[in-house]
């Protein structure tokens, strides 16, 4: 039977797609065996009327080795 850890990450890009990945590329870093990404709580970051970057609030699921 598998484990599953998550952790939680904040991550920006230009466009949500990017902010997702710039999660999964930094968590790939330092854990293995990711399995899932789930993106919450999507903010735009707005500077003189326009949007310039997008956070969201990401969960990576990760299966622990035994």
């Amino acid at each position: 039977m598998a484990v599953a850890k998550v952790i939680e990450l904040i991550s920006e890009g230009k466009s949500v797609e990017d902010a997702i990945e710039n999660a999964l590329l930094e968590a790939a870093k330092t854990v293995k065996n990711i399995k899932h990404v789930y993106a919450e709580g999507i903010q735009a970051i707005v500077e003189n009327n326009t949007v310039k970057n997008y956070r969201i609030n990401a969960k990576v699921t990760f299966i622990v080795n035994s």
